[in-house]
């Protein structure tokens, strides 16, 4: 996780949160990675957690499938 803690200073244009899309205020964080916004730490924290059993669905359904193909 790497991100930049942005306090009492708003987007330069109007952006909404990558994860729930609302409006982004004074104080957001932003993916440096990305460069996206998110709107509080949860959504950030949601964002991170769905990364990641979406990386070990992937792996799960490669090593599957790769085990099938040596049968």
């Amino acid at each position: 996780m790497r991100f930049i803690l942005v306090n009492g200073r708003t987007p330069c244009r109007q952006s909404t949160c990558a994860l729930c899309s609302k409006p982004i205020g004074a104080d957001y964080l932003r993916e440096i990675a990305t460069q996206l916004p998110y709107c509080d730490a949860d959504c950030y924290a949601d964002h991170c957690v769905g990364a990641i059993l979406a990386l070990e669905n992937h792996a799960t359904t490669t090593n599957i499938a790769h085990a099938a193909s040596r049968e």
